[in-house]
């Protein structure tokens, strides 16, 4: 329990097939919030950090917040590293404490980003870390890193050369989904998830989860979806919430900070509950 690995977690939610909430948090009360709905439902959950919010922020302040807020905890929480393209980043954090990181490096040729993603799993193990790997872009951009253009899917041959060589632990294929909010109901390649975890049983990370719907999130989890990535949802909430707030401050003309903090602290532990739910890792802790 407490502060666990990242294949811990998602190892089992693999074999028990659920799936595992993998929360972008923002600042210090999110993180804490999340944290704490996680602790309510009873269930794992996997903490991640852009590049954009570690750069903002500063590692040594953002390790230091988690490891008040995860001090005495009783549930398995991992601190992740997002879609991170640069090397040097990823060592920072990794030296820091993160104990998983995310190499994107899906804008490179595929025989180059297998290179590199063998370097950082051996570099990643030094510090008993682990790793998740992607070879093709997931659609959208997120804290700057991605595009708006749809990648070009690999073939199964090729994806399977990738997860054998380079030994990642979680691997993050394109499926349809994407980044961002949702247009229309996503068109989803699930016999590709099927198709890769029956050649190469790996958990799969679902990226792009914001906007999905109850069915997809299903049938996806039951293939071998073991960690679902939630990031606009939280950046959603996060802002409508203090919106919300405000704009009633405002037209009663009262400003309480401590509010405010405890009004949009509430939102993010139910939205992270109701995920915990929704995905199946709800008492699993």
């Amino acid at each position: 329990m407490a502060v666990s690995t990242l294949k811990e977690i998602v190892d089992r939610a693999f074999a028990e097939k659920y799936g595992v909430p993998a929360i972008n948090i923002v600042n210090d009360l999110t993180m804490e919030a999340v944290l704490a709905g996680a602790v309510e439902a009873r269930s794992p959950v996997i903490v991640q950090t852009s590049v954009k919010t570690v750069k903002s922020i500063g590692s040594d302040v953002l390790f230091a917040m988690w490891t008040a807020m995860t001090a005495g905890i009783d549930v398995p929480v991992a601190l992740h590293l997002d879609h991170c393209p640069d090397r040097d980043v990823i060592t920072e954090c990794l030296e820091r404490g993160w104990n998983s990181v995310l190499f994107d490096a899906s804008t490179l040729p595929v025989e180059e980003n297998q290179r590199q993603t063998i370097e950082v799993v051996k570099h990643a193990r030094t510090f008993g870390a682990h790793v998740e790997g992607e070879i093709e872009s997931i659609t959208g951009v997120e804290d700057g890193v991605g595009s708006d253009t749809e990648a070009a899917r690999q073939s199964l041959a090729v994806s399977l050369r990738f997860l054998e060589e380079t030994g990642v632990d979680v691997f993050a294929p394109a499926i349809g989904n994407a980044h961002g909010v949702y247009k229309r109901e996503p068109v989803l390649d699930f016999q590709r998830v099927s198709d890769l975890v029956a050649a190469h049983p790996v958990p799969i990370a679902l990226h792009g989860g914001s906007g999905m719907t109850d069915a997809q999130f299903t049938d996806l989890i039951a293939r071998g979806c073991a960690k679902v990535n939630i990031s606009t949802a939280l950046k959603i909430t996060f802002m409508k919430s203090n919106l919300a707030f405000l704009t009633d401050a405002e037209a009663r003309d009262k400003w309480d900070p401590p509010s405010l903090f405890a009004k949009v602290r509430a939102d993010i532990v139910d939205l992270t509950r109701g995920l915990a739910e929704q995905f199946g890792s709800a008492g699993k802790a």
